[in-house]
């Protein structure tokens, strides 16, 4: 089984410093089609954004880096106000220490002249597998077995909560000589 994807878990804490006039967002990419949006936070004018949004993103294992954008919504469309393009190995592996360590990391941001405009204050780390889950005969084949040996053809059992229909038979040519 090849690997084809990681997920990391996301924190978008906060930003600093950027020149804003309108409520912001985050938009985080990793090389694919796959996008995780914060939701708005409102400039009380600070220039001092605070999101704490957490989420998983899904990155292809040939992802090279993950852009953080910073927009807001201006009429119709988006503006950008910051991005940020971090390489994928500051975080994984090598020099970064384990995987599934969590990070905190704060990187600047440039506007779309080439300017700074602000940092931005993340955490990640690779998420943990999900626990695996258990085969559908491991946890009927105890139940399956005392209906085999308690239970008549057409006889009901109770798996959980639910009952369920079961058919105990054995073909008649089973164990006969056919020769």
């Amino acid at each position: 089984m090849t690997l084809r994807s990681r997920t990391l878990e996301i924190t978008v804490i906060s930003s600093e410093n950027m020149r804003i006039s309108e409520d912001a967002y985050v938009v985080v990419r990793a090389e694919s089609l796959n996008c995780c949006t914060t939701r708005t936070a409102k400039d009380d004018g600070t220039n001092f954004l605070s999101w704490n949004d957490k989420f998983l993103l899904e990155i292809p294992v040939h992802a090279r880096s993950i852009t953080f954008e910073v927009q807001c919504s201006k009429f119709k469309g988006f503006r950008p106000l910051g991005v940020a393009r971090i390489a994928a190995s500051d975080f994984l592996g090598g020099a970064a220490g384990p995987e599934n360590q969590l990070q905190q990391l704060s990187y600047g941001l440039r506007d779309w002249e080439g300017k700074r405009n602000g940092v931005i204050h993340f955490s990640v780390r690779v998420a943990p597998p999900p626990p695996p889950s258990t085969p559908v005969e491991k946890c009927l084949k105890p139940a399956v077995e005392q209906a085999v040996t308690r239970m008549g053809c057409g006889d009901r059992i109770k798996v959980g909560d639910k009952t369920k229909a079961v058919v105990v038979g054995v073909p008649f040519w089973w164990n006969r000589n056919l020769v």
